[in-house]
């Protein structure tokens, strides 16, 4: 019987029932033999893991007695519908992972009380609709997930009490058309998620005040037309990423402020013709991704001025014809990726200027008829890829001097 081994477990610190059950507990996954009784005499339990119980509905009070539970994981829990109110009790929670959850349909007002939780995780919790105002007491939350949350169609406007939050995911939160303004106020913000929002439109010019933002994620916002011109105050801001906003058809001119970006991701931006002229003086860019810019003829001008460049992608760029000589200037480049450009009929000479280079990706540039003789400048080039380039019909000989050359790849040339 369990409570004649209670003894042998009362200083247990992590249990995961899926992989080491107690004494006396089958690995059925049923309510009545997942928790027991004496689960309340393991004082000393701090890492507790129920995940993927697709049984499991309703929480044991059971747990309310385990005063030293810091991390709580309910995560895959299909069945659950409700939290009970005396998992306020849990005092030292620091981590509580109800992702996956997709009966889950409100939460305990009293969840309010955990005064210690740092990290709420509510992804894919699909039967959400609301939050409580009362989670706005979290106030040592760091960390809030509510991506694939379908069916949430507003946040509370007191979440700008959460003012320790550093990372906030509204990924593929379908059903959320705005934010409240009062997100403005999480000046603690550093990455914002809002990827694969597809309701979207545009964005509030007051998250322009998250000054202390390094990361935002717009992946899949297909609905997303326009970004204001307050984006340029965020001046923290590393990495922007816009991948995949199809009807994205320009970028703000003020973007020329974000002195401090170094990641720029304008993949497969349909709509999206020319880049501002301002881009070249983000001279802190070091990776721009332009893959799939199936109306980009030449290189852009405002790209060959930004000198701390080191990764370039245009591969897909199906219409680009030819490189342009300033691509010379690039001197910092290592990776540069063409794959796919199957409209590129040769490389610029000014290419063997590109001392740093180490690696080149020209698969499938099918109408690709030569190779410059010049590329034994190329001393740092380490792998090329030229398969697929069905039209190549030779390599200078000079090749072989490439002493860095660790892969060539000629497949179907």
């Amino acid at each position: 019987m369990i409570v004649e081994k209670e003894k042998e477990f009362k200083d247990l610190q992590i249990w995961n029932v899926n992989m080491v059950p107690m004494y006396g507990l089958t690995t059925k996954i049923t309510l009545s033999n997942i928790l027991p009784k004496a689960i309340k005499n393991l004082k000393s339990l701090s890492n507790l893991s129920l995940q993927s119980n697709s049984n499991l509905k309703i929480i044991s009070d059971k747990l309310t007695n385990l005063y030293s539970l810091t991390s709580l994981d309910l995560s895959g829990c299909t069945s659950l519908t409700s939290l009970v109110h005396e998992l306020a009790n849990l005092s030292s929670l620091t981590s509580l992972n109800l992702s996956g959850c997709s009966s889950l349909r409100s939460l305990s007002k009293k969840l309010a009380n955990l005064s210690s939780l740092t990290s709420l995780n509510l992804s894919k919790c699909s039967s959400l609709t609301s939050l409580q105002h009362e989670l706005a007491n979290l106030t040592s939350l760091i960390e809030l997930d509510l991506s694939g949350c379908s069916s949430l169609i507003s946040l509370p406007q007191k979440i700008s009490n959460l003012s320790s939050l550093i990372k906030l995911d509204l990924s593929r939160c379908s059903s959320l058309t705005s934010l409240p303004h009062e997100l403005k106020n999480l000046s603690s913000l550093i990455k914002v998620y809002f990827m694969n929002w597809s309701s979207l439109t545009s964005l509030p010019k007051e998250l322009a005040n998250l000054s202390s933002l390094t990361k935002l994620n717009l992946t899949g916002c297909s609905s997303l037309t326009n970004m204001p011109h307050e984006l340029a105050n965020l001046s923290s801001l590393t990495i922007l990423d816009l991948s995949e906003c199809l009807r994205l058809t320009s970028l703000p001119y003020e973007i020329t402020n974000l002195s401090s970006l170094i990641i720029l991701d304008l993949n497969n931006c349909s709509s999206l013709t020319n880049l501002s002229y301002e881009i070249e003086n983000l001279s802190s860019l070091t990776k721009v991704y332009l893959v799939n810019w199936s109306s980009l003829t030449n290189l852009p001008h405002e790209l060959t001025n930004l000198s701390s460049l080191t990764i370039l992608s245009l591969s897909r760029c199906s219409s680009l014809r030819s490189l342009l000589h300033e691509i010379a200037n690039l001197s910092s480049l290592t990776e540069f990726d063409l794959n796919e450009c199957s409209s590129l009929i040769s490389l610029s000479h000014e290419l063997i200027n590109l001392s740093s280079l180490t690696k080149l990706y020209l698969s499938g540039c099918s109408s690709l008829t030569s190779f410059p003789h010049e590329i034994t400048n190329l001393s740092s080039l380490r792998i090329v890829n030229l398969s697929d380039c069905s039209h190549l019909t030779s390599l200078p000989n000079e090749i072989a001097n490439l002493s860095s050359l660790t892969k060539l790849d000629l497949t179907k040339c």
